[in-house]
């Protein structure tokens, strides 16, 4: 039960952190607000690091290489996933970033050798059902539209996603959950290096009246990432990623509050069928 608080939690935290990353988003771009968003997480959970510093007594060689080697995957797939966002159309997209949950579940069963009931599996396939019903546009089919090299990056955001979120449990078993992340996120200037790269400018919050929602997505998607090591420290990982990465539901329902954005029947639909599938969840795992 504890697993699935924590899943909740972080279901909640980047459901919300999306939002205000989003409003921060149309007012100094997507690159600008994910380097600055990583940079205030850094330093707001530094704060813990004298909290944690023990847990570094066990930071072998290995695990720490294995650790950086996750966090490029991590960053990388950012990076990827605005790029992908650019170039196609964002429904598509998140479509398939979204799926990076159903791998995960796959790689956990593969690799980590965990096992789950054929009842938790229905309900898992359900969530997913209800994900891909609130994230896809139908509409993307009927206008027959070219995959273009958009969907490329999206495919590898959404890998690179599943290896991080699947193969961290075995850096936070070591080392606690505070560590894995907080060594991950030191890759933040390779969207700084990207952004010169392909010369995009570097808009800076207080230009634009940005510093509250960017810290506040910051804190709540950086305390969502802490929460989902929480969780599978505690728990399967092919249970909490499935009920932690359903937050699209959520930021449907917020963006459609907050900023008019219309919402169909397929979306609601979708939602509903989400929000059943992790109450089913969660009784499953008392």
């Amino acid at each position: 039960m504890l697993s699935f608080l924590f899943a909740f939690f972080t279901y909640i935290g980047w459901g919300i952190g999306d939002i205000f990353g989003t409003i921060a988003s149309r007012k100094v771009g997507a690159y600008s607000t994910s380097l600055w968003i990583l940079i205030i997480g850094i330093f707001l959970f530094s704060l813990y690091i004298p909290f944690a510093f023990h847990e570094l007594t066990r930071l072998t060689i290995p695990i720490f290489i294995i650790n950086i080697l996750l966090g490029f995957f991590y960053i990388s797939g950012n990076v990827a996933l605005n790029e992908a966002l650019v170039r196609s159309n964002p429904s598509m997209v998140l479509t398939i970033n979204g799926s990076f949950t159903a791998l995960v579940v796959i790689l956990s069963l593969v690799f980590l050798g965990e096992h789950i009931s054929g009842i938790q599996g229905l309900v898992i396939a359900i969530i997913f059902l209800g994900i891909f019903l609130c994230t896809f546009d139908f509409g993307v089919l009927k206008k027959k539209q070219k995959l273009d090299t958009g969907i490329l990056f999206a495919l590898y955001a959404m890998i690179s996603f599943a290896v991080y979120f699947t193969f961290i449990k075995s850096i936070v078993r070591e080392i606690g959950w505070f560590w894995p992340n907080f060594i991950s996120f030191l890759w933040f200037p390779m969207i700084y290096v990207y952004m010169k790269m392909k010369h995009i400018r570097v808009v800076y919050p207080l230009t634009k009246k940005t510093i509250f929602p960017i810290a506040a997505s910051a804190f709540l998607l950086r305390s969502a990432d802490f929460a989902f090591n929480i969780g599978i420290s505690s728990g399967l990982t092919s249970i909490v990623a499935p009920i932690a990465g359903a937050y699209p539901t959520l930021s449907a329902i917020i963006a459609y509050k907050v900023f008019k954005d219309p919402i169909t029947r397929q979306q609601i639909l979708g939602i509903i069928i989400t929000l059943c599938g992790i109450v089913l969840l969660s009784l499953l795992s008392v």
